[in-house]
């Protein structure tokens, strides 16, 4: 990454009339990039090239079948290599071995779709918003807001807020007392950050979620009733984290409900009180997680997955769809179903699941035979 950096710092910086915005961690670009020479994309983006393309010159990125002539486009996966042959496009992100019968000017790349994606940053890049407080906002005078900041239309901030440089918040946003907001996050319209929150540095979270809530938390009394169980921790969010739209993210009863470094959540998730999520995961669409589950590394949480409170899913574990977690999954598991199993015992299960039907037609068959048998024997 450090290099690759460096190369996206170095090329922009010799563009004369350039503004500049974040890309990615560290790499900026221009507001509208209109084209540039395959060269020093193929050097951007970490890819090989033919130096006799190099004066090609590139001004977008598309699919296969999407592309026309001045796109840049790409080949991960085999099944789709026909289409080579027949796509329009003037240059093709593929991996370091594959053969391709076409005169097409190649970028080479370990990972091609990485290698796409980055040049789909640099082409694409999120548009600059000047610094401004707009005149609707309502911001406590004890909130420290940074000259850089952006502030939209209707957002109200409580007290003792720190809102630190680069931030940017679109209309209609609620800030509780007491958050922190660090640098180049954005927060987009509709969300509400409760009392404690506590955001890292360049976090994006999406329209209408909700971070800071109370969880879920209630003890019965002598009389049946369900008594509220105060909670008074908070939520911290960690660097370069995504939160989805509506998405939910209770706070602690004590302590804090943490999100870690790097994570991306999809909208429509459900994080439960003092649950961690450790770096790197990616939590899928109506996912949900009951309080004090922990969420290892790299955890892929794919669509509709649900997991009991106080379990633990270990680092690099992957859960598919719809499954339900009743125990801890070892790291590094594949696991689907419900209760969520070993991804390879699933299928043997599924392949005598499409079977059960045939079942008792085989034993009302066997329970004829039986009498037949039992009926020659007594005779």
């Amino acid at each position: 990454m450090a290099s690759w950096t460096a190369f996206a710092e170095s090329y922009f910086v010799l563009q004369s009339g350039i503004s500049r915005i974040q890309l990615g961690v560290g790499v900026p670009v221009c507001d509208k990039l209109r084209r540039m020479k395959l060269r020093e994309l193929a050097r951007l983006t970490g890819a090989a090239f033919d130096e006799k393309y190099g004066d090609m010159e590139i001004e977008g990125a598309a699919g296969l079948d999407d592309a026309s002539e001045g796109h840049v486009t790409f080949l991960s996966n085999p099944r789709y290599t026909t289409r080579v042959q027949t796509t329009r496009a003037s240059a093709i992100y593929v991996g370091e071995a594959i053969e391709v019968e076409r005169d097409i000017a190649l970028l080479r790349a370990r990972d091609p779709y990485l290698a796409y994606t980055r040049a789909l940053r640099l082409f694409h890049p999120e548009p600059g918003i000047a610094p401004s407080i707009h005149e609707t906002a309502i911001i406590d005078p004890s909130t420290k807001v940074a000259d850089d900041a952006f502030i939209g239309a209707h957002v109200v901030i409580g007290r003792n807020v720190v809102i630190e440089s680069g931030v940017r918040i679109f209309p209609n946003v609620t800030i509780y007392d007491g958050v922190s907001i660090g640098a180049r996050s954005t927060i987009h319209a509709g969300v509400s950050l409760r009392e404690g929150t506590v955001i890292g540095e360049r976090v994006i979270i999406y329209n209408n979620a909700v971070i800071g809530s109370d969880g879920f938390g209630y003890a019965k009394d002598e009389e049946g009733r369900w008594l509220k169980i105060p909670q008074a921790g908070r939520v911290r969010i960690e660097d370069d984290v995504e939160i989805g739209a509506c998405t939910t993210i209770d706070k602690a009863s004590v302590g804090e409900t943490r999100i870690g470094r790097g994570t991306k959540i999809d909208n429509l998730v459900q994080i439960g009180h003092s649950c961690t999520v450790d770096d790197d995961a990616l939590i899928c669409a109506q996912v949900g997680l009951a309080g004090s589950s922990h969420i290892g590394r790299r955890v892929v949480l794919t669509g509709q997955v649900g997991v009991g409170g106080h379990l633990t899913i270990g680092d690099d574990a992957m859960l598919y769809p719809q499954s339900g977690v009743h125990n801890d999954i070892p790291a590094g598991k594949l696991a689907c179903g419900s209760p969520a199993i070993d991804n390879r015992e699933f299928a043997r299960s599924a392949a005598v699941f499409r079977r059960l039907g045939d079942v008792p037609r085989a034993i009302r068959a066997l329970e004829k035979r039986v009498a037949e048998l039992e009926k020659e024997s007594g005779a």
